[in-house]
This record gives structure tokens, C-alpha cells and sequence, in this order.
């Protein structure tokens, strides 16, 4: 009981990964542009959705949903980060890293979950185009989203939960970028086994989504179907590998392993992936580059 109270009453130290005013200046420059960029990209998207009646599709719908989680994504890092790099007072309250842990794992969650429902929107709109209105009708798309959100709400609250079983009774300082779930775990003092397990558990079952999508599109028997289905998902593929890529990087592996070269892996997915999705779900997109030529007043390059 006392370790809880010890854990409750604490603050964590959030000291980056460099210590040098020379890198944290550079990191804190790059953090910036980068997140303007995410904001600006995702929010022009969105926009551009949103506005355009002839994107009014399933696809556009997930896509402006992806663009709002990835904006939520870094405004609950990249703020608190940039603060940081340029403040003497790192400290982060307990209560304040674990609603900002909670709120990673749940966007996370989400994240994976409509990349998931995005890759079966592609699938049935290629495999089943005639069926393709009543599979993926408006109230199916609503239905399914709302299960992403449900089920990501969940899981964020499952392992916070967890966590607040968790006692620290060394160091505080954490030499990372924002409150993320292994680093907490290295400076516990008690048992994780049971946290971790069930990260390890849930991640497996997350991470084999996509390759039982690509499983799917190799056994549709048409080589024709098979290599429109590649290319048009050609994009939505590069960003779950580069997303599912570092999050088993750094999430399926034993915990005394975990090192800082998984902790750049970390703001890969973290911060890396959400200012490249507008620029890969636009730049080979011609719906999308004519709704934000209709959006700016100007044709879109």
C-alpha cells in the first residue's frame, strides 16, 4: 500500500534522450516541424473529406478518422515534449504520465484498428465490387468505427489500470521523450509479468492483422485481381509496414532487452508515421489532390 501511495504522490522526470543543449536544440527544432507538419497535413485532409461531397465514400470516411487519430496521436506527445527540451523543469507528474500512457496505448490501439478496417474496405471494393455498396453501407462504416473506438477505449484503459498496480521505488528519471509503457516498466520495482504478458498477448494478435490481409489477397485466384488489389493498396501497405514494422521492434521482445535504439524505434511510430500517412494517402491520390485544389482555391501538385 505504500508503494502505491509512493507511486501516486511522485513525479517522473522526463529527461529526452540526450542531455546535450546542442542535440536537445536539434531535436527540439525537428520535433516542431514535424508536428506542424502532421497538424497541417492531417487537418487539410480532413478538411478536404469533409467538404467534397464526391469523397463522401467508406474510404475517405476511415481515411479523415486515421487523420484525426494521428493529429490526437502527437498533440498527446509533441507539446508536452517540445516543453520539455526547452525547460529546466522536466517533471511530469504521476497522474500526468498515466493519462498520457493511456491515451498513447488507446490512439495506438485505434490507429491499428482502422488501418485493419481500411485494408477490408479495399478488399471488398476490389474482390466484391458489385456487392461493394451493401457490404460497406453508411451504417456498417458508423457500426465498425464505433467498434475501433469501443475496443481501443478499452484496451487504453485495460493497461492503464494495470500499470496502476505497478510501484516505483527507484530512479524517476526517464531518459526518454514521453511516457511510454516499457520505459515505465524498466524502472518498476514490482512484479510486471502479468502487464507484460498481456502486452505481448494482445500485440501478437494486433500485429498478425496485416499478414492475414496479404494471406487473403495471395489466395484470390485471379493474378489480374491479385495485382490491381497490390497496387492500389501499394500505399496503405507501406504504412502498415513501417507502423507494425517498429511497433514489433518494440513491443515483442522480453523487457530486459529494451534499449535505446528501441526507443527511437518508438518515436517512429510515435511521431515519424503520422507526418508521412497525408502525404502517402495524397501525393498518388487524384480524388484527393482535386478536393484540396477545391479546398485551397488552386490546383494541388
Amino acid at each position: 500500500m505504500d508503494g502505491d501511495n509512493q507511486s501516486e504522490n511522485s513525479q517522473f522526470l522526463l529527461l529526452g534522450m540526450s542531455e546535450s543543449p546542442q542535440q536537445q536544440r536539434i531535436l527540439f527544432w525537428m520535433s516542431l516541424s514535424m508536428y506542424l507538419v502532421t497538424v497541417v497535413g492531417n487537418a487539410l485532409i480532413i478538411l478536404a473529406i469533409s467538404s467534397d461531397s464526391r469523397l463522401h465514400t467508406p474510404m475517405y470516411f476511415f481515411l479523415a478518422n486515421l487523420s484525426f487519430t494521428d493529429l490526437s496521436f502527437v498533440t498527446n506527445t509533441i507539446p508536452k515534449m517540445l516543453v520539455n527540451l526547452q525547460s529546466q523543469n522536466k517533471a511530469i507528474t504521476y497522474a500526468g504520465c498515466l493519462t498520457q500512457l493511456y491515451f498513447l496505448v488507446s490512439l495506438v490501439a485505434l490507429d491499428n484498428l482502422i488501418l485493419a478496417v481500411m485494408a477490408y474496405d479495399r478488399y471488398v471494393a476490389i474482390c466484391h465490387p458489385l456487392h461493394y455498396v451493401t457490404a460497406m453501407s453508411p451504417g456498417l462504416c458508423v457500426l465498425l468505427l464505433c467498434l475501433c473506438w469501443r475496443l481501443s477505449v478499452l484496451y487504453g484503459l485495460l493497461l492503464t489500470l494495470l500499470m496502476t498496480r505497478v510501484t516505483f521505488c527507484g530512479s524517476r528519471k526517464i531518459h526518454y521523450l514521453f511516457c511510454e509503457m516499457y520505459v515505465l516498466l524498466r524502472l518498476a520495482c514490482s512484479n510486471t509479468h502479468i502487464i507484460h504478458t498481456v502486452l505481448v498477448a494482445t500485440g501478437c494478435f494486433i500485429f498478425l492483422t496485416p499478414l492475414g490481409i496479404v494471406r487473403t489477397i495471395l489466395q484470390i485466384p485471379s493474378a489480374s485481381k491479385k495485382y490491381k488489389t497490390f497496387s492500389t493498396c501499394a500505399s496503405h501497405l507501406g504504412v502498415v509496414s513501417l507502423f507494425y514494422g517498429t511497433l514489433v521492434m518494440v513491443y515483442l521482445q522480453p523487457l530486459h532487452s529494451y534499449s535505446m535504439k528501441d526507443s527511437v524505434a518508438t518515436v517512429m511510430y510515435a511521431v515519424v508515421t503520422p507526418v508521412m500517412n497525408p502525404f502517402i494517402y495524397s501525393l498518388r491520390n487524384k480524388d484527393m489532390h482535386g478536393a484540396l485544389g477545391r479546398l485551397l482555391g488552386r490546383p494541388f501538385q
